[in-house]
């Protein structure tokens, strides 16, 4: 019982983390804070079902000096992308690989330069052909199917990190080979 109670204190404390979307002024926060919370709100997918194994998740966190940021806006892109690797490992066909096949996503943290971070989320999915990596950023772009999907994740997502926070959103990937998607934004 106690297991139980401690549990929903540290998905309610984490979903108040998560959800300052209405921030109005930039705050000095912990990056990987903010990376726990939306892995907490997410936890429920990660565990194993009648498809795929547990999706293991691999956290390469560098000492990162606390970050000068939008902490509710934030937290949304990493939901986006995180959700969006999850979604990417589901469709991982697990019929005839399923004994050999481990779903993962490593994220990486990582100082670069004078006044940057680098956060990298990357999956061992089915990754995206060059047609599709030249729309993901669009407006309403999904390869999902009807209903699953809006389109509308990546795009705000980029928008969140160039036009709020000055950087940059990048996605890396080759079709069999997984996605790595890339936030570099400055310190303060």
């Amino acid at each position: 019982m106690k297991l139980s109670v401690d549990r929903i204190g540290q998905i309610v404390l984490s979903l108040r983390n998560f959800s300052r979307l209405d921030d109005t002024k930039k705050k000095p926060v912990d990056i990987h804070q903010g990376i726990d919370n939306t892995l907490m709100i997410l936890q429920h997918r990660l565990k194993a079902n009648s498809e795929r194994p547990a999706i293991e998740v691999i956290k390469n966190y560098g000492v990162l000096p606390l970050i000068t940021c939008y902490t509710g806006q934030l937290n949304q892109v990493f939901m986006n992308l995180l959700a969006n690797a999850i979604d990417a490992l589901e469709d991982v066909d697990c019929t005839q690989n399923c004994l050999i096949f481990q779903p993962q996503i490593t994220i990486h943290t990582e100082i670069i330069g004078d006044n940057g971070v680098r956060i990298s989320i990357a999956d061992n999915g089915v990754g995206t052909t060059e047609s599709v990596r030249s729309r993901i950023f669009h407006s309403f772009f999904t390869t999902k199917p009807m209903g699953k999907g809006t389109g509308m994740g990546l795009s705000i997502s980029q928008q969140i990190v160039t036009e709020k926070h000055g950087g940059q959103l990048k996605c890396v990937s080759s079709h069999c080979q997984g996605t790595k998607f890339i936030i570099e934004i400055p310190i303060a």
